[in-house]
């Protein structure tokens, strides 16, 4: 029997094979259809930012992500972001397509005449120039970016921390490689443990780079203050096999009385995976 089978006496028997939710089906397939035909692209998050070069003066754009456009879904321990739909980290590197100079965005505009002639001197005179058609950044492109920028800043003697930093980042982009290679890939079991060293081997100067800087440089230091870069030694010692000092400076960020519970929270985190990687090394000498 039809819900609405005695609508006939009410002279509406037109009516009486309705369904109910019939308009409400369309919506929603219409709906559907419509989020099928515009899935946001990565490109569709991304917009041409102008910049002036601190080096040659010269106009140029760079592809950026559009603020407020991604989530962030995570953190790794290290502090590297993961946001929905695009890896922002990505488009972190600008390049000068003119002179070939390149840096973090953070410490872009920093320039001492000095160093603009040192780049002049030693990068700009051999600069090829930078593919700047793509619509996006390959993970590819984007360490080729920052290799450039870390080369810049050697080249003009950048503090340690932002040679650090640089390579912290790198060290992030080979990561989000690694986890997005498609398990289709051509010997992709080789391709993951070349990746993972080079993680390792930036990882390592990262580390290197902010011990020497941790007593040498004022905070905040890459926009982190003094317990945070505290915490990421921490992380950074445990990722690259330097347990003890791992468990010193997770220490200090437990014993400190300035330090809120969130970070203590997480340097017990770290505490708790440096103890499983230990056991997992000495388990693997014992075998």
């Amino acid at each position: 029997m039809s819900l609405f089978s005695n609508l006939g006496k009410f002279g509406l028997d037109k009516l009486e094979e309705m369904d109910v939710f019939e308009e409400d089906h369309k919506k929603e397939a219409a709906e559907g259809q419509s989020e099928e035909q515009h899935t946001v692209m990565e490109e569709d998050l991304l917009f041409d930012k102008g910049f002036t070069c601190p080096v040659c003066d010269k106009e140029f754009h760079s592809k950026m992500v559009r603020t407020g456009k991604v989530k962030l879904l995570s953190a790794d321990t290290d502090l590297r972001p993961k946001y929905q739909l695009v890896d922002s980290l990505k488009y972190d590197a600008l390049v000068c397509p003119h002179c070939g100079y390149a840096s973090l965005s953070r410490f872009f505009k920093f320039m001492l005449p000095a160093q603009a002639k040192m780049i002049r001197e030693n990068i700009t005179k051999n600069f090829s120039g930078i593919d700047t058609n793509g619509s996006t950044y390959s993970y590819d492109d984007a360490i080729a970016r920052h290799q450039l920028a870390l080369a810049n800043a050697v080249v003009k003697k950048a503090k340690t921390s932002e040679k650090a930093y640089t390579c912290l980042k790198m060290a992030w982009l080979y990561r989000g490689k690694a986890e997005t290679l498609p398990k289709d890939t051509e010997n992709y079991a080789q391709e993951i443990k070349a990746l993972k060293k080079q993680e390792i081997e930036l990882l390592n100067n990262a580390c290197e780079g902010f011990l020497s800087a941790y007593s040498k440089e004022n905070f905040p230091m890459c926009g982190m203050d003094e317990l945070t870069m505290t915490y990421l030694v921490a992380d950074l010692c445990r990722r690259t096999g330097r347990f003890d000092e791992s468990a010193r400076w997770i220490s200090r960020v437990l014993t400190s009385r300035t330090a809120n519970e969130r970070i203590k929270n997480k340097a017990r985190d770290i505490k708790e995976l440096l103890e499983k990687d230990k056991a997992r090394m000495k388990a693997a000498k014992t075998n």
